[in-house]
């Protein structure tokens, strides 16, 4: 049981559920993040589709240089909220919204040779970039395998960007998905090189994109840095990173409490969130979350309280049986999740607290009836 803000006491309990984000643990990650930075002489943009919750970002630009983006939302969130260099990038932007993507941006990136020759006029001579799909990646769903047939992310052809190299200032490659092996990502970019070398020796920076995990606790981040240092240096590049994931690994829950524990072949657990509106990600991915406490005799479905029937967060062992009343933890409820909460079955959203480096958590953002409502019309 945790005090609101300000109460000295446990007598007022901040109301389940809700998104908890610890400082601390972030920081962790951010200290890893500044190392690669300081070591490698790579710039490193926070990737705003995986993580946008602005309350943290005081903290964060502490050891990241600015954000990237996938919208005209996004790079304006990064431009008021975050600062530091913002990338904008999107896989089209519509006529209506590109001065307004500009007015906000360092840097404009086009998916597509027809969005450059689109819309590089409109850039207002801020520097242009153009993606490349190297045709390989670490992605082990075709959902979000950037490399899959037919993919519609960025240029694969070295000969058609050649023609308009002397217009371009950078180049994005995002092919790194959930990648926590570092040879798998050394070799994926000797690929890059052998494909696109010419061309990237043609500019000033290319960003690297995100899905690499170098801040796991056993990732060989000397030997990273290096790769990242030759490859800059071979080119004559500013080299860039976008971590979503890797910023916030593990630094968030999802608080939750236990409504009901019904039996029906197997014990269990319904909470008081959703998994389809709360952690959409591991509904897409098929994924089982991680509860704390996760060991013991007593093993449990736990269960969303939404009507779908596949609203399961996994099974899971406990250490006592669980009761009406008694709070889990969810871990790992950062990246992807405040993003795509959503308001299926009408379910409150989270709210949105911090715990500060001194353990006081802080209530950030609470969301009500209203909220719903004026999402809808």
């Amino acid at each position: 049981m945790h005090p609101l803000p300000g109460i000295g006491h446990f007598d007022i309990v901040i109301q389940t559920p809700y998104y908890l984000i610890d400082k601390s643990r972030l920081q962790e990650n951010l200290r890893r993040i500044d190392l690669v930075r300081r070591q490698s002489g790579a710039r490193i943009l926070l990737a705003l589709k995986c993580f946008a919750t602005w309350s943290v970002f005081d903290l964060m630009r502490e050891y990241m240089d600015g954000t990237t983006s996938s919208s005209l939302y996004e790079v304006r969130l990064g431009c008021e909220k975050f600062g530091g260099e913002t990338h904008a990038y999107s896989v089209a932007y519509a006529d209506h919204e590109i001065d307004e993507v500009v007015s906000h941006a360092d840097k404009i990136i086009f998916n597509s040779l027809g969005q450059f020759e689109r819309h590089a006029g409109r850039a207002a001579g801020k520097p242009v970039g153009l993606r490349l799909n190297p045709g390989v990646s670490s992605s082990n769903y075709d959902l979000a395998d950037p490399a899959r047939p037919f993919s519609r992310l960025g240029e694969a052809d070295p000969a058609r960007v050649a023609p308009i190299i002397g217009r371009l200032n950078g180049f994005m490659i995002h092919n790194n998905c959930e990648n926590r092996d570092f040879a798998r990502f050394d070799a994926m970019l000797g690929e890059i090189e052998a494909r696109f070398g010419p061309l990237l020796s043609r500019v000033e920076w290319v960003s690297l994109g995100g899905g690499i995990h170098f801040t796991a606790d056993d990732y060989p981040l000397d030997a990273f840095c290096a790769r990242l240092r030759d490859f800059a240096a071979r080119h004559g590049l500013q080299v860039y990173l976008e971590p979503g994931e890797a910023a916030v690994t593990d630094c968030a829950s999802l608080e939750v409490t236990v409504l009901d524990t019904p039996f029906n072949g197997k014990r269990l657990a319904v909470v008081d969130a959703s998994i389809e509106a709360h952690m959409l990600d591991l509904l897409i991915y098929r994924l089982h979350a991680r509860v704390e406490p996760g060991s013991g005799p007593h093993r449990y479905l736990v269960c969303g309280k939404s009507c779908l029937a596949g609203d399961v967060f996994g099974e899971f062992d406990f250490p006592q049986a669980l009761e009406v009343g008694q709070r889990l933890s969810i871990r790992d409820a950062a990246g992807y999740t405040m993003v795509k909460k959503n308001w299926f079955n009408g379910l409150n959203m989270p709210a949105i607290v911090v715990r500060e480096h001194d353990g006081e958590e802080r209530v950030v953002r609470r969301f009500g009836y209203r909220d719903y409502v004026d999402s809808l019309s």
